[in-house]
């Protein structure tokens, strides 16, 4: 195994341990905010484990589908924090 498979094992390891405390913080949390937070950074886990499969398949399109998947946690984590201040989404 070459420095950068065990440098890919390990951070998929790492991102995928990340990713299951995220779902344990979304279903355990005390209040809402803190579920989107964990949503959150549940988004940002899954935008690494992406990019770092395609380091590992050596393609370029997988940082592509990682744009766009951020861009949608962005406008999602945006519309949830807009309705809990508010209570609504479109005014």
């Amino acid at each position: 195994m070459t420095v950068m498979g065990a440098a890919l094992t390990f951070s998929f390891a790492c991102f995928g341990l990340g990713l299951l405390m995220n779902l344990w913080r979304i279903f355990r949390a005390p209040g809402v905010p803190d579920r989107i937070l964990a949503l959150d950074t549940m988004v940002i886990n899954v935008i690494a484990l992406i990019i770092l499969y395609g380091i590992s398949a050596g393609s370029g399109v997988y940082f592509e589908a990682a744009m766009l998947f951020a861009m949608t946690g962005f406008v999602s984590t945006v519309a949830y924090a807009k309705f809990i201040l508010r209570g609504d989404i479109i005014e």
